[in-house]
């Protein structure tokens, strides 16, 4: 009975470790770090920001799942926020979500499967991009 009050104790100090930079940055212009036209890939996202309105990035990220022949199976914006859901050939899933921000760019963050995958995540960013 000690030894599992001592795991729990701790499971509870290595979340809590863990969880500490985990706050949220919705109010931010951008990803920190991540300029302006940039990416950059962490814990398995690629996270980046577009100096353009989010219904321009969302019509360049239709357009490039289309030139990529990457099937959408689910897509939805509005003027603060979009998501775009497709599978790879693989049927992984890869969702695009984007967020406004106040002054007027888009964060963009890619994700491909439940692991992530940068050689695709850069992929479809750079195909986004060039569709702008």
């Amino acid at each position: 009975m000690r030894s599992m009050r001592m795991l729990l104790a701790a499971l509870l100090v290595v979340s809590a470790v863990a969880l500490h930079g985990c706050a949220s940055s919705e109010g931010t212009a951008k990803p920190e770090g991540v300029a302006p036209g940039t990416a950059q890939y962490k814990m398995g996202t690629l996270k980046a920001v577009e100096s353009t309105s989010i219904d321009k990035v969302y019509g360049a990220t239709l357009k490039a799942m289309e030139e990529l022949k990457l099937p959408v199976l689910q897509k939805s914006v509005d003027s603060m926020s979009g998501e775009i859901v497709a599978r790879d050939v693989a049927d992984k899933k890869i969702t695009i979500t984007l967020n406004a921000t106040t002054d007027g760019m888009t964060k963009l963050s890619i994700k491909v499967g439940m692991l992530g995958d940068e050689a695709k995540s850069r992929l479809i960013y750079e195909q986004i991009k060039k569709k702008q």
